[in-house]
């Protein structure tokens, strides 16, 4: 049998067991010549390795359907048959201070493998239940969410109907994670609790929404917020329910945002153009702040090679904006938009400013797989913490942007509306 790596939706939504490769005819016949001795694909290392490392480490320390370690605390929760959705705890294979297998925060200096060979060894244990099902015949999500209170990683024990085989699940949102199985037991020691979380637990009138915020001025990590919310352990005490991961990741990063935007949108406007830039993992970020009243647009741009566009012979981009007012559909690029969004308003909200606001991405053909937007919220959090080169005209900064990508003038011109706006569009102050 072979190890397999497939993105959550294809395994969930297709039944596709783990026990099978895929693999595209084409791929096969460029890695057979190349073996990873001449890194044929472009690729700054072999993907095919990489795996092949993990998988390896993953069957050393997995080969029990009982599983001991301590959980960072962690869960995961499906979306696939919602409203009733498999969900579960996530436990290492390891014991002591497990946290950082789960705070994306810490991981900004990590590489491709260390942060999937953490992630791989996050095993989950699965039952089914309605979101909002007031019966819990086993109490799994009650221990779930005590878990998830701890300020500590947790001593935990997973008992499943098998050994679980070795997969590493990925998708676009959510960071990826290792084996799952059919949960038959879940035990756990509890540890001192969060008391900020243990606040906003308790307190069953007060909304989810609200509880978000709270904890965020309190400086909870956005990572821990996003799981607590996930597990349903905020809100009004009869509207409390299980909200899938991916989903709960986008909805804290764009309630966050929109709390912060309330302010800026007050601020008085930035006087010059600031251009931030950072490089993580194959991704080149660059921010334009643009001396106007705040709007935003966030467009990436994948490379031939890349993940989302392995056949193409031209780079694709994707990108969506929102005016003043804000917007009221989901953005096309999905959950990347709102944790970019989050990014720059936190900057804006600190330094008391308004301002509009273009983010731009390059992804190359090394960002080997989806890590999870977190990779783009942190980066483009030190992005926006580095010291900026600053302009006086739109056009100075822009040739400067150009000379930072490898994507020409015409791409970024054609995919923009903001800098349409700023070519094109005539201010009130040219007629003075």
């Amino acid at each position: 049998m072979t190890a397999s790596i497939l993105p959550e939706d294809m395994m969930e939504l297709n039944g596709i067991s783990p026990d099978l490769n895929f693999t595209r005819a084409k791929q096969s016949s460029l890695c057979l010549l190349c073996r990873s001795a001449k890194l044929l694909c472009g690729k700054p290392s072999c993907p095919i390795l990489i795996k092949a490392r993990v998988f390896t480490r993953i069957r050393e320390r997995i080969d029990s359907p009982e599983i001991v370690g301590s959980s960072p605390p962690s869960a995961f929760v499906g979306r696939f048959g919602y409203p009733k959705v498999s969900f579960g705890p996530m436990v290492p294979p390891v014991e002591g201070d497990t946290s950082i297998y789960d705070t994306p925060e810490r991981w900004m200096n990590f590489t491709f493998e260390k942060v999937i060979e953490y992630r791989s060894l996050l095993i989950r244990g699965n039952q089914r239940l309605h979101v909002q099902e007031a019966r819990d015949p086993h109490g799994l999500l009650e221990k779930l969410q005590v878990s998830m209170l701890s300020s500590k990683p947790v001593s935990s024990e997973l008992v499943l109907n098998k050994a679980p085989y070795p997969v590493l699940t990925v998708n676009e949102e959510a960071p990826p994670f290792g084996p799952s199985a059919l949960l038959l037991k879940y035990d756990f020691q509890p540890s001192s609790g969060d008391r900020r979380l243990e606040r906003a637990y308790y307190d069953t009138d007060l909304k989810a929404a609200e509880a978000v915020v709270r904890l965020y001025e309190d400086g909870l990590p956005v990572s821990r917020i996003q799981k607590a919310f996930s597990v349903g352990m905020f809100g009004m005490e009869k509207n409390r329910k299980m909200v899938p991961t991916r989903w709960s990741i986008t909805a804290v990063d764009s309630n966050l945002s929109l709390k912060l935007l309330q302010d800026v949108k007050g601020y008085p406007t930035l006087d010059q153009y600031m251009v931030f830039e950072y490089n993580h993992l194959n991704n080149r970020y660059i921010v334009m702040l643009i001396p106007a009243s705040y709007s935003f647009e966030w467009i990436e741009a994948w490379f031939p090679n890349t993940v989302w566009n392995v056949g193409g012979s031209s780079p694709e981009l994707m990108g969506d904006y929102e005016p003043f007012r804000g917007r009221t559909t989901y953005a096309a690029p999905g959950g990347c938009y709102y944790s970019v969004r989050l990014a720059t308003a936190e900057y804006l909200a600190c330094r008391r400013r308004q301002a509009t606001v273009l983010a731009l991405r390059e992804i190359y053909p090394g960002y080997l797989i989806p890590l999870g937007v977190w990779t783009v919220r942190e980066a483009i959090r030190a992005a926006m913490n580095a010291r900026p080169v600053v302009f006086d005209d739109f056009e100075a900064a822009f040739r400067h942007v150009l000379s930072r990508f490898q994507i020409g003038r015409a791409y970024w011109v054609h995919a923009s509306t903001i800098i349409k706006q700023m070519l094109h569009q005539r201010k009130i102050t040219d007629y003075g």
